[in-house]
């Protein structure tokens, strides 16, 4: 069994789950047997391209969230000049929702670099087990970039190709462990700009009462809108 099919039948069996589709099923969209897809999820055999856009079809996501991403070697990102982005293919990060009035756990996967400096990522958003993060209820691609400083993060909706968000964090050249940002997009749930504090971690945070003061809004926040009439988050 090689790490490429063993990560690919995963991530099959994963999103299998998530639409709630029974081997058979699957098997019957495809036209394979049962006992040939429980394979492929076992990483027991590998399938054929043709096969593998079958399933993302059928499965309803886009193939490249099947694909096995190679951990990448230090130094081969430009983010290997940030130290919070550095030896690491994934990060953390934590919003407080007040409408539902919970933290949503986020988990970051980059993935290749693009031309012009930018590295391709990936968001699953508000999940309930970090082992299996892609089962969650929203999933954004997009990529990052650099400038100086700064990093900014742009994301589409897989599934909702309207529903866009960005987040820009500062001082991101700095050496630590956990960074606050702003998150800011068009939400869908209902329809309106949003804008709220995320905090992007190297490591899962737990869920303290400290970490839900550093993400609900504060007094001293609100002075600052009425100063600046924007929404800072320093």
């Amino acid at each position: 069994m090689s790490v490429i099919t063993a990560s690919v039948g995963e991530k099959i069996r994963i999103y299998r789950k998530k639409k709630h589709m029974t081997l058979h099923e699957l098997a019957d969209r495809i036209c394979k047997s049962k006992a040939t897809v429980s394979k492929y999820e076992k990483g027991e055999i590998a399938m054929d391209l043709d096969t593998l856009y079958e399933v993302a079809a059928a499965l309803d996501v886009h193939v490249s969230l099947l694909l096995y991403n190679e951990p990448q070697k230090t130094g081969e990102r430009e983010s290997d000049r940030f130290p919070f982005f550095q030896d690491t293919d994934h990060f953390y990060g934590y919003i407080y929702d007040g409408r539902e009035s919970k933290v949503i756990r986020c988990f970051f996967e980059m993935a290749e670099r693009l031309q012009e400096g930018r590295q391709k990522i990936r968001l699953y958003m508000n999940f309930r087990d970090y082992e299996q993060y892609q089962l969650c209820e929203n999933t954004y691609e997009g990529y990052m970039e650099h400038f100086d400083a700064v990093t900014n993060i742009f994301l589409r909706n897989e599934y909702l190709p309207m529903e866009k968000a960005s987040i820009q964090l500062l001082a991101s050249s700095l050496d630590a462990a956990a960074r606050m940002g702003l998150w800011n997009g068009l939400s869908t749930r209902p329809l309106m700009p949003v804008a709220a504090k995320i905090m992007l971690s190297r490591t899962i945070l737990p869920e303290s009462e400290e970490l839900l003061s550093q993400l609900k809004i504060s007094a001293n926040d609100i002075k600052l809108f009425k100063l600046y009439n924007m929404f800072p988050v320093l």
